[in-house]
């Protein structure tokens, strides 16, 4: 079977480690992997190691006209409206997210009530999925937490739209680390291999299929037409008959 090419897409892989030396991140290691398998599917990939930028905590597009003296946001906007693919990659602290990964989603969903062209949500006919790492439980739950808002927020999500790896627990090795003798730490796990490799075809699958169909077909979630009255086929539910 001929491996499929998606040389049209574009992908941001953003990267929320708390470590500012980027090489360092073991979360990156992991998005390395998906790096990979895009760029070698003809995918451009774009990564933002989003700790290294100064990103202003809140849910307004430019933070700057609330307060804050400096927000690099609106800088970095114009590269997730660039992509086809938006991954979140995070490590887990205290089974959850990263506080970065956590500024990054309520920055995305700043954006939220902006529409594009066919009165849809900006995030329509983008497609999106999460890279979790780290040395505790918590893979699947801060995929769920990252995948709904993601799909809240207008992304559509493939099948198994997400991989993890999580070492031994407590202190220890993290992905990608040396050791004696053999891979690196986590990169000869199959489980992780596999799922890394299902998510990124999934990712770039689903990405062309929604561009060859134009994106999400507008009937029932238009919001200007909502705004203007349209109901799409909604109609108020009667009065519940009284079962006594």
């Amino acid at each position: 079977m001929d491996a499929p090419r998606y040389d049209s897409l574009t992908a941001l892989l953003v990267n929320c480690s708390l470590t500012p030396q980027e090489e360092a991140s073991h979360t990156g290691r992991l998005l390395d992997a998906v790096d990979h398998l895009m760029t070698g599917a003809g995918v451009t990939v774009d990564r933002l190691h989003a700790v290294n930028h100064d990103i202003a905590p809140g849910v307004q597009p430019d933070m700057r006209e609330h307060g804050w003296d400096s927000d690099e946001w609106p800088d970095l906007w114009p590269r997730v409206m660039a992509a086809d693919i938006l991954v979140l990659g995070t490590p887990l602290w205290l089974g959850e997210e990263s506080s970065v990964c956590r500024t990054v989603i309520e920055r995305l969903y700043a954006m939220s009530g902006e529409l594009n062209d066919a009165g849809q949500s900006i995030f329509y006919g983008k497609v999106g999925g999460a890279v979790i790492t780290g040395n505790e439980d918590g893979v699947k739950h801060a995929s769920m937490s990252l995948l709904f808002a993601l799909q809240h927020l207008g992304l559509v999500i493939p099948p198994q739209a997400d991989c993890g790896w999580i070492g031994e627990i407590g202190p220890g090795p993290s992905y990608g680390d040396p050791r004696e003798g053999q891979d690196p730490v986590g990169l000869d796990s199959d489980f992780t291999r596999q799922n890394a490799t299902i998510m990124s075809w999934n990712l770039m699958h689903l990405a062309g299929m929604l561009r060859s169909a134009g994106g999400l077909p507008t009937y029932g979630n238009d919001r200007n037409a909502l705004a203007d009255g349209e109901r799409f086929g909604y109609a108020a539910p009667g009065p519940v008959a009284d079962a006594g």
